[in-house]
């Protein structure tokens, strides 16, 4: 995957200043993250402003951050042209292949990149803010490509901006808390088909170490059973037609008296 070194380095000397400036910071676990070869970092995700947060932790640990990101945002010309120089990856989410939609992951990944890799794919929706069930996209590139996941977790970012507002709230200044965890031990399934059975598992594996160090840094134990926003809102729906069913069959009954 190609990069401009100009390109990255400017858009580190203007966000480092300002992330240094805007945030206070409470860090751990740096060393667990590789400092050269492919690696995905795992983060839990609670704002829309935790791109920044991370990419200022990882790109201190001594990487280049790498994001993925839709395809149709590439499209923009200028902000695609800043994606494309600085190495960020397209995810094509519309193919139906999972493994052509990470194509260019897998790639960057074997070209040595630090792949910043959402596993719940969107901010959670647990009402506590504890990370949801995950995606199984950053399992599949790990163990496609045999690179180290590193679970990360961070907690701030939803006083900074909260999911669902456009308002940021820089003052008074806000402290960062993330930590780096070692490595998430997939060998269990590097000899196993990369089936919905093996993705799941270690998809889960990954979403419970991330879980761990929040409630670490949270002080409080994290949940037992991690929150499924797909299983939620199929309950809602199938209360919502239920209760459609049923005010229907109150109407036929009271025409038919």
């Amino acid at each position: 995957m190609k990069h401009s070194p100009v390109w990255r380095a400017i858009v580190v000397g203007i966000l480092r200043p300002l992330l240094f400036t805007l945030l206070k910071r409470d860090w751990k676990g740096q060393d667990n993250i590789p400092r050269t070869g492919g690696v995905v970092i795992a983060p839990n995700h609670v704002s829309e402003s935790d791109p920044l947060v991370l990419a200022h932790f990882v790109y201190t640990a001594g990487r280049f951050p790498v994001y993925l990101a839709k395809a149709s945002v590439f499209k923009n010309k200028i902000l695609g042209y800043v994606l494309r120089r600085t190495g960020q990856v397209p995810v094509y989410r519309e193919r139906s292949d999972a493994g052509l939609a990470l194509r260019d992951a897998e790639k960057g990944l074997r070209g040595g990149e630090c792949l910043i890799f959402y596993p719940e794919g969107t901010c959670t929706r647990d009402p506590a803010l504890w990370p949801m069930t995950g995606k199984t996209g950053a399992a599949r590139v790990a163990l496609a490509t045999g690179v180290p996941v590193i679970p990360v977790a961070h907690w701030g970012s939803q006083e900074l901006l909260p999911y669902g507002t456009k308002r940021l709230r820089p003052f008074p200044r806000k402290t960062m808390h993330v930590i780096a965890g070692p490595p998430v031990d997939l060998t269990k399934y590097e000899d196993r088909p990369l089936d919905a059975e093996t993705l799941t598992a270690a998809t889960d594996d990954i979403m419970r170490a991330i879980a761990g160090l929040l409630g670490e840094l949270r002080g409080e134990r994290p949940p037992e059973r991690l929150y499924d926003h797909r299983a939620a809102v199929k309950a809602a729906r199938a209360g919502d037609d239920l209760g459609k069913t049923t005010n229907d069959d109150k109407n036929k009954e009271a025409k038919a008296s």
